[in-house]
């Protein structure tokens, strides 16, 4: 496997890089459908199409997402030999809810797609302080193998971290193919740690996304009312959820970075960026996150960072992160990985 190079820059816009978009039009081609067409009707101009550097609005591409799925009546776009017909992902969705936990409804998410795409092969694993989610092909995936991976990665990444409530961090992934030439978005919709396959390596190698086992014990946040919110976008929602490139929620997170060990509130923040408190809530939301997501998220990326790499006492990072008690601190970070702070040290510099 070759690694990308940590220092190519992802594009920062809120944009898709035209090979998603010729990957989720490939089915629809292979079944003589017109794919100029069917990006027109929905924004999407056909000079793009032709244009190996082109970029699409994040907006279009979920726009597309829904379009094609519903117009092939396959919400997997024609890419296997069984189509997924249009409510699969509602199913799928209500199939994993009532689990107690992430890896719970990770392997109902898998039984469920074996049952509606009898070519893929999925598995999740455990050992020790590492998990592995492996995506293989029973059948070789015959018509754009790059994007079904791409897509069964990142609906069963994306639907882990609505159902938490939390962006689930990929440590590293191993893709099965040669570098495409929109690897630089990998960044932004997977994990800055992509390999992808060498010349001489097996055809038939699976994908692995390689992450923290004790995020597998994460409880579900989602119940039905969040979900009827969430399906109302139906599953090219998927596309716009916990990229790393929304622009509310950086701004934000910057903002409560800057300011720590104080906390500002909603309403500070707010008047910061020249907003109402009810816009500034209403676009986080629709960037699928929230003013206290994004405080408790910076505090446990800082809170895992520093124990990680420094010799910070516990009681005086919590200080740092602005929790009054250590105690505070202490239960917070039991919620994030199912560990004391210095349990997690431990095993972080010895494990």
């Amino acid at each position: 496997m070759h690694a990308t190079n940590p220092e190519l820059a992802p594009p920062s816009r809120a944009t898709v890089a035209i090979g998603f978009v010729l990957g989720m039009l490939a089915g629809a081609s292979a079944q003589g459908r017109d794919p100029v067409q069917l990006a027109a009707e929905v924004g999407i101009d056909a000079a793009l199409l032709a244009d190996p550097a082109a970029r699409v609005p994040l907006a279009h591409y979920a726009a597309l997402y829904n379009h094609v799925a519903t117009t092939l009546d396959d919400e997997a776009f024609g890419l296997f030999p069984q189509p997924m017909r249009v409510g699969s992902f509602e199913f799928l969705c209500r199939g994993v809810l009532g689990a107690a936990t992430l890896g719970e409804a990770l392997a109902r998410a898998a039984r469920f797609l074996r049952l509606v795409l009898p070519d893929v092969s999925i598995t999740v694993a455990r050992s020790g302080e590492h998990a592995q989610l492996t995506i293989g092909e029973r059948q070789p995936f015959a018509v754009d193998r790059v994007f079904s991976f791409e897509w069964l990665l990142r609906l069963l990444h994306g639907l882990s971290c609505w159902l938490v409530g939390r962006g689930i961090a990929l440590d590293a992934v191993d893709f099965p193919y040669p570098p495409p030439a929109h690897m630089a978005d990998y960044t932004l919709i997977y994990t800055a740690h992509s390999r992808f396959a060498a010349p001489g390596d097996s055809p038939d190698t699976p994908l692995v996304a390689h992450f923290a086992a004790n995020l597998l014990d994460l409880p579900l946040r989602r119940d039905e009312a969040a979900l009827a919110r969430f399906l109302a976008g139906g599953p090219g929602r998927l596309t716009t959820l916990y990229r790393r490139d929304r622009e509310m929620v950086t701004r934000v997170r910057d903002l409560l970075r800057e300011a720590l060990p104080e906390l500002p509130t909603l309403e500070t923040v707010a008047a910061r960026l020249h907003l109402s408190p009810r816009t500034l809530a209403r676009r986080l939301e629709a960037e699928a996150s929230s003013f206290r997501a994004i405080r408790e998220a910076l505090r446990r990326d800082l809170a895992l960072a520093r124990l990680g790499q420094t010799d910070v006492p516990v009681a005086t990072l919590a200080a740092e992160l602005g929790y009054a008690e250590p105690s505070a601190f202490f239960r917070a970070f039991v919620g994030w990985t199912g560990q004391s702070p210095s349990s997690w040290r431990r095993g972080r510099r010895f494990g």
